[in-house]
C-alpha cells in the first residue's frame, strides 16, 4: 500500500512538473540554429519564420549561423546542447544525405535529436555566370561533354542540396563538372556571379535577384513546375531532361530528451505561424511551400529518406572527401 501510495505521488508530481514546464516555457530568447553561412536557402527559410514564430511562442527567436563540415558542425552543436528547447536547429534534406557522406559522424541523426515538425519545400535553380558561351540546357550539355571537369559548379558545401542537386544532375545527364565547396549558399552564389566558379544550384529565392538583373543566367529550375520568381526560365525537364527533378525540404529540431510537452509546444506554434495567411503568403511568393506536420511525420521523413540518399551516394561514389 506504502508503494502503490508513493507510485501516485511520483507519477503526480511528474504530471505537475511537466504541466507546470509547458505553461512557463518560453520564459526567455529561443535560439535557432542554422548549420550554414548566411544567404543560402536554410537561413532564408530561418529568417522568414523567426520573428513569426517567435511571436507565437512570446519571446524573441535569435538565429545563429554556424557553418562547417556540411552542417554537421550546426546540429552537432544543437544535440550536444542542453534539451530544454532553448537550442533548437533548422536543416535541409542534407540532414538526410550527410550520414552516407560522412563516415564519422559527430551526432547520431535519429538517436541524438527530436524532430520538432517540418517547415516547407522549395526547388533549386541551374544558373550560370553570363561569360559561360550557353544558352540553354542543350548548350549546356553539349559543352560539358566537350569540356569534362573543365567547367566548375559552387556549392553550400559537402552534403548540402547545393551538391546533390547537381550531382544529379551529372548523373542524369551524363556530364562531368568539378565541385568547388563552399561554407554557405551565400559565397557560392556570389563566387557564381562574380565567376570564380562558372555555374551552381542554388535555392529560386536565392537566385531570383540575380537572374533578373542579369547577374546569373537562367537554364532551369529543378522541380516539377515552373516557379513564380522566374517564370521565363523552364523546368529543367521541359529544358530537355525529363527524368530529372529535384526539391529540397526544411525541418526543425531539438536535441533528443527534450521534454515532450516543450516539443508539443515548439510543434503547435510552428504550425500555427505556418499557418498565418500573410507569413504563407510571403513564402509561397518567394518559392517556398509551407508544409506544417507533427512531430512524428517529421522523423518518419527522416527515417525515409536516410537510406534512400545512401544508395545514391554509394552508386555515385560520392564522400565528403
Amino acid at each position: 500500500m506504502k508503494l502503490k501510495f508513493v507510485f501516485a505521488v511520483v507519477v503526480s508530481s511528474l504530471c505537475f512538473s511537466a504541466t507546470a514546464l509547458a505553461q512557463t516555457f518560453p520564459d526567455r530568447p529561443v535560439k535557432l540554429v542554422v548549420p550554414y553561412a548566411p544567404g543560402g536557402s536554410a537561413d532564408i527559410t530561418a529568417r522568414m519564420i523567426s520573428e513569426d514564430w517567435g511571436k507565437a511562442l512570446g519571446q524573441a527567436m535569435i538565429i545563429e549561423n554556424k557553418a562547417g563540415a556540411g552542417g554537421n558542425a550546426g546540429v552537432d552543436s544543437v544535440a550536444k546542447s542542453r534539451p530544454d528547447g532553448y537550442t533548437i536547429g533548422l536543416h535541409t534534406l542534407s540532414l538526410a544525405v550527410n550520414p552516407a557522406l560522412y563516415p564519422k559522424m559527430p551526432f547520431d541523426t535519429l538517436k541524438d535529436l527530436a524532430p520538432i515538425g517540418m517547415v516547407a519545400s522549395s526547388q533549386h535553380v541551374l544558373v550560370v555566370n553570363p561569360k559561360v558561351p550557353a544558352q540553354n540546357l542543350k548548350e549546356l550539355i553539349a559543352l560539358l561533354k566537350k569540356n569534362p571537369g573543365k567547367l566548375t559548379y559552387g556549392s553550400a558545401g559537402n552534403g548540402s542540396t547545393m551538391h546533390i542537386a547537381p550531382e544529379l544532375f551529372k548523373a542524369t545527364s551524363s556530364t562531368f563538372i568539378t565541385h568547388i565547396p563552399y561554407r554557405g549558399g551565400g559565397p557560392a552564389l556570389s563566387d557564381t556571379a562574380g565567376g570564380q566558379v562558372d555555374m551552381s544550384f542554388p535555392v529560386a529565392s536565392a537566385a531570383a535577384q540575380f537572374v533578373q538583373s542579369g547577374m546569373l543566367r537562367g537554364i532551369g529550375v529543378t522541380g516539377s513546375k515552373r516557379s513564380p520568381l522566374m517564370p521565363n526560365v523552364p523546368t529543367l525537364a521541359e529544358a530537355g531532361l525529363p527524368a530529372y527533378s529535384f526539391e529540397t525540404w526544411f525541418i526543425v529540431f531539438a536535441p533528443a530528451g527534450t521534454p515532450t510537452v516543450v516539443i508539443d509546444k515548439l510543434n503547435s506554434t510552428l504550425n500555427a505561424t505556418l499557418a498565418n495567411p500573410s507569413l504563407k503568403a510571403r513564402m509561397v511568393k518567394e518559392g517556398f511551400d509551407p508544409i506544417p506536420s507533427s512531430p512524428a511525420v517529421a522523423r518518419q521523413r527522416l527515417e525515409k529518406e536516410i537510406p534512400v540518399w545512401a544508395k545514391l551516394m554509394k552508386e555515385r561514389g560520392i564522400s565528403a572527401d
